[in-house]
Order: structure tokens, then sequence, then C-alpha cells
């Protein structure tokens, strides 16, 4: 599922109560800010409960075993033989295969690439679930990465995805479990797979199933979001393989329900999706609790510094695999068509879109929406036009979210709208089309989504709607559009010179804004464009009664999620977003204005600042801001409140 910052608690730094939340007055509202009022429950300046400078440490009543005072039983985990055609090939063919599969090695003593599935000398019953499954080839990870997981060796592999990561790990693992002696009562799993989503990591254990199930392996599914009881007694009764995520099997370590001391194999799957979901701490805690002389796979999309920090800290003599561009890039095989259009065409375009589409045969599409009330809508209103569809976000149910998946792989809900929970938890084979209803905030975020289709070696296409809202991330997109040598609109090219210019100029001389090729003026209620975090780009206001886009000299559009909220006291945007940047202010963390202007918070970082030129709103007293991030409901900057003038008298 897509992560969700830890909302404003009793007891969380900020958090608390406030008779006066920055800004706002009246009632008392939960999760103010830093500014204004009497904080109350925990919050700055009070400890009525809790403790307000630091929540519990994931991972905190975990000891770190001694296991220089351990003995340790000797394991075995070498057990590939290089097969006779692997052998005999002369050194250039293993360098052409590499080659052309734009692979990168780096480590000592590599094993070479085989070709062949019966090159990797897997057991028979693999090998017949490798033809009922109708593979042909390996895939490039899988043809190096084998030798190397087979060998014992440590290892990180780079590669995108639908490359056959899963598989690559899978595999050795069950020839890892079948060398090793039988588990006792109250031993542990021998191999652990950690996954970030609750939805791979269920694709991970059908893997598993499907290869083990001949052998006898038995495997276990861990994850929040469903009842504990039955994973606990999976536990209990022993299981060979356990996949997991982070969080819920930290929660049955610290209460002493399963332990790691028979664990050999260990699995860091989209490592880097973990460190970006802030799971950092948890794996750290966990690896502690396996013997440091185990064999680790580590396995991801990107290699930041992040990763590179995890893997030097818990891999040994590593191997490192990667296939593919060293910078993350998009799938060759993905035709990417973008549509540069106004917030207020998307809803029609998408449904003219999809009359195209449902002709097609092959039609099963994803669609990419940014709230789940966005997911929501979209999916409403397309089963009301005859389209169907269905829907999966973080609020779904365990059973619901089940539901959805098998209708969507089934084909018998050919149209599946989504957050981001999906981009990389989805493992559907024959996903056509791929539409971003809504575009990410990062060029990383978009390859991963588009990345659902054109899996194992299929070709597909994806459709994104770019508005002026987008502006920022104009450049990022055209450099992944020129790696992968697609089509690039010109409208692409017009929007990314004009938010150079809005950079350099601040958008002082920008007087109007318009898509280009459409006339000026846009629909009613547009609201400015809806950049996170500074309540829409700078220098650009939006007029809620319709008219286009309108100059403003002092503030952006309306905005959603700015940081500070809407009319004061919001922790970086949690709570709703705005609908169209303008409108009433958002449920937590606002309360109705005051009209007397709240003095400059003492915990703040200084003395009251006038709006800058396209913030998007007040900054009063920097942190977390007295005032918030306003968005005025005209799309503009910061307006003070006025008081309303007293009710005629009656005669």
């Amino acid at each position: 599922m897509a992560f969700r910052g830890p909302r404003p608690d009793y007891g969380q730094q900020g958090g608390g109560q406030q008779w006066r939340g920055g800004g706002g007055g009246g009632r008392p509202q939960p999760g103010g800010g830093m500014g204004g009022g009497r904080p109350m429950m925990g919050g700055f300046g009070g400890s009525f409960m809790g403790n307000s400078l630091k929540g519990k440490q994931p991972g905190g009543n975990l000891r770190k075993p001694d296991w220089d005072r351990i003995q340790l039983q000797p394991f075995q985990k070498n057990f590939y033989q290089e097969h006779v055609d692997t052998a005999s090939r002369s050194e250039e063919e293993i360098e052409q295969h590499r080659q052309q599969h734009e692979m990168t090695l780096r480590g000592r003593d590599v094993p070479r690439p085989i070709l062949t599935f019966q090159e990797g000398c897997f057991p028979d019953y693999c090998m017949k679930m490798i033809e009922t499954q109708n593979y042909t080839t390996p895939t490039a990870i899988q043809s190096q990465g084998w030798p190397i997981a087979l060998s014992g060796r440590d290892m990180v592999g780079i590669a995108q995805t639908g490359s056959g990561k899963t598989l690559a790990y899978i595999l050795p693992a069950i020839v890892h479990i079948t060398h090793q002696p039988y588990l006792q009562r109250g031993d542990g799993p021998m191999a652990l797979v950690l996954a970030p989503t609750r939805e791979l990591a269920q694709q991970i254990q059908q893997v598993a199933a499907d290869f083990g199930k001949a052998s006898r392996i038995r495997n276990t599914c861990v994850f929040g979001g469903a009842p504990k009881g039955s994973q606990l007694r999976d536990l209990e009764r022993g299981v060979e393989i356990c996949i997991a995520t982070p969080g819920r099997l930290i929660d049955f370590l610290e209460a002493g329900k399963v332990n790691l001391r028979r664990c050999t194999y260990l699995v860091l799957d989209e490592a880097d999706r973990m460190l970006d979901m802030g799971f950092e701490p948890q794996i750290r805690k966990i690896v502690e609790q396996i013997r440091p002389d185990c064999q680790t796979l580590m396995w991801s999309a990107t290699w930041p510094k992040e990763v590179r920090s995890l893997a030097e800290d818990f891999l040994k003599d590593y191997i490192q695999v990667n296939i593919g561009a060293l910078q993350l890039c998009a799938n060759h095989r993905i035709v990417q068509i973008v549509d540069v259009c106004q917030e207020s065409d998307k809803e029609n375009k998408l449904m003219e879109l999809h009359k195209e589409i449902i002709n097609e045969q092959d039609n099963k599409t994803l669609i990419f929406a940014e709230t789940k009330k966005k997911v929501d809508e979209l999916t409403r209103r397309m089963r009301r036009n005859g389209w169907p569809s269905i829907c999966i976000h973080g609020d779904k149910s365990q059973s619901e979210r089940d539901w959805v998946l098998n209708e969507f792989r089934s084909g018998r809900s050919p149209i599946l709208v989504a957050t981001d929970v999906a981009a990389r938890g989805l493992d559907v084979d024959d996903i056509r089309f791929v539409i971003n209803y809504d575009y990410p905030h990062c060029s990383e975020d978009y390859i991963h989504r588009i990345g659902r289709t054109a899996r194992s070696n299929k070709t597909g296409t994806a459709y994104t709607f770019f508005t002026p809202g987008n502006m920022k991330q104009a450049k990022e997109l055209i450099a992944v559009l020129k790696e992968a040598n697609q089509a690039i609109n010109p409208k692409l090219f017009e929007i990314a010179n004009m938010a150079r210019n809005n950079s350099y100029g601040g958008g002082r001389n920008i007087r109007r804004f318009r898509v280009p090729g459409q006339p000026l003026g846009g629909s009613q209620g547009d609201g400015g464009d809806k950049s996170r975090g500074y309540g829409g780009n700078r220098g650009y206001g939006g007029s809620p009664n319709g008219g286009g886009m309108q100059p403003q000299r002092n503030g952006g559009g309306g905005g959603y999620r700015g940081n500070g909220g809407s009319a004061g006291g919001q922790q970086n945007g949690y709570g709703r977003p705005q609908q169209n940047g303008f409108g009433r202010p958002q449920m937590q963390g606002t309360g109705p204005p005051s009209y007397q202007r709240s003095p400059a918070p003492q915990n703040g970082y200084g003395g009251p600042k006038p709006p800058q030129n396209g913030m998007g709103g007040a900054q009063m007293g920097g942190a977390l801001g007295t005032m918030g991030g306003a968005m005025a409901a005209n799309g503009g900057g910061y307006k003070p409140p006025q008081r309303p003038s007293p009710p005629a008298s009656s005669a």
C-alpha cells in the first residue's frame, strides 16, 4: 500500500490539541502546528500525557543477540555446479550476451551467465513447473542472478519492474532449503523475504507456493491489515519460507511469536521502495535478529545512496548485477503518449480514450489517480457510464483488495483505478494500457507506474494527462521520453520553457498562462493549479468564477496540501485535500477564522514575514506557521479575514 505519513497524535512532536491553533480560533482542533494557542496533551509547551518529543521506536524492545557467544550450527549455501554448456562457451559469447542485455557487473569471481533453464540444474519438480508456466528462456537478471545465488554469494540485483526478479531469488531459495536439516518445533523460517507492501508479499507467496509445493516446502505471508491469528498459527506450525512486510514482522518479533535463529537466506525485495516508505529502522532491527553469516540478496529498481549504504552494512563480498542503464529509465517496449491539457478537460478525455481502448482485443487498463477520493469518484463515474471498472487504494480492507485483484487478473473487470499503492505491488502480466490521470510528483514514480505494462517481454502503451499544474515536472518527463526514443508533444516543450522562465523571474512577468494551442479562459472553479507543497505554482492565481488563469501578484493558485494547511495550524498538509484549489478549509487542524491575529510563535523560526511572490499564502512565524499556508477562496495569496458587517437593525 502507499505509505501514509504519521498522523498528528497526542504525544507526537507538535501534535496535541490547541485552543487557538495557528490562525484559527474558537473550538479546539486536533493536529495543530507549533504556532499559537495553548498547547495541550503533549504538544510543545505541554506535558499532560505522552512523550512530546519522541515516539516509540520500531523494534525498541528487541535485543540484539550476542552472536559472538552463540554457537551457530553450520549450514551449506554453495550448491552450484556449472553446466557443461555454460563452461564450454567462449569469453566472446559471454561478453556479447552481457552487452546485449546491458549488463553491468561489479565484484570478484563473477560466475558465467546461464542461457537456458537446463543449465541451472534445478530439481525436476522445478523444471516441470517452469514448463507449465510456458517460460522459454531466462530473463537477463535470472541468467546472471541464478549462478550467483546458487553459489552462496551475497548479491545486489538492480533491474526494472517486470524483469523476473521474484523467480530469480525464489528458485535458489528452494534449492537452499532442501539442503538444510528439517525444522524442529519452535524453529523459525529458513528463508525470509521482506517486501514493502502486502500486495507484493502475496504475489511472492504465490510464486513460492507454485514452485515449492512439490517439495513440500511450506510458506506463509505476514503483513499488516489482516488478522494476526492465521499468520501466527502458520508460524507456530513451522514454515520454511516467510514472506513479510517489516512492520508486522517487527510486531511478532517483539511479542516473541517468531524467531529468526534458523534463517540462513535473506531477501530484501524492492529495497529502495522500503526505504522510501520509512522502513529502514525496522529492517535494521530485523537483520540484527539474523545470524551474521546468512546469505543476503538485495533487489532494487534504483541505486540511490541510501540503498548503497544498506548494502555496505548488510552484505559481505557481494556481487552487483545491474540490468540496463545505471539511472532509472523507462521500459523501451512501452509507447508513451503525453496529452497536454487543462485540468477540467481530463475527465472527458479519459472517457473518449476508453472508447478507443475498449475496442482493442487486449484491453486490460490500469488508471492512476493521486488521491483516494479521486479514485473513488472516477470509478463511480465510469461505472455510471457503463465501463466495467473497479478500484483499489489504502482504505480498502484486505478482503476487498483480494477481491478487486482477482477480478482484475481474471479480466472480469478489465479497468482498475488505483493510487500509487498499486504502482509497485501489482504484478499482472497482461496489462496492456496504463493511464496517468494525475501525473505523479516525480519521474521515478512515473517510470514505476508505466512499468506495470510491457512485462515479460511484451509491449504496452502509457497515456499521460499533463496539465499546467505539473509544470515543474515537464523537464524530467522530457528527459525520460528522450531516453526511451519517444515522440515528444511540442506543447510539453512550451510548458517546460514556461517553467524555466517562471523560475528565473519568480512569476512577476507572467500575465496569463494557457495550455499551448488552447484558447484563454477556463471552466468555472478551475481554482489554479494543484502542485503539492506551495499552494500552487509560483505566480499563477486561479479564479473560482472561471475566466481562466488570472494574474496574482503575491500568490500562487489555490493548490492543496500546502505546507501549513488551510486557515492555519495543520502539519504538512495532513487531512483532506482541497477541491480544485479553493473551497472550504481542510477537515483537520483548522478552525473558523479568527478576527485577531495570533502572536508570533514562541517556538517558531522568526517573526511575522510578508508573503513571498508565489509562495501561496502568509508565513507568519516560519515553522509550520501560525497562519498556515492559507489558501484564499479566489486562488490568490493570503487575504486576512474581514469582520462581517453587523446585521441591520430592525425597525
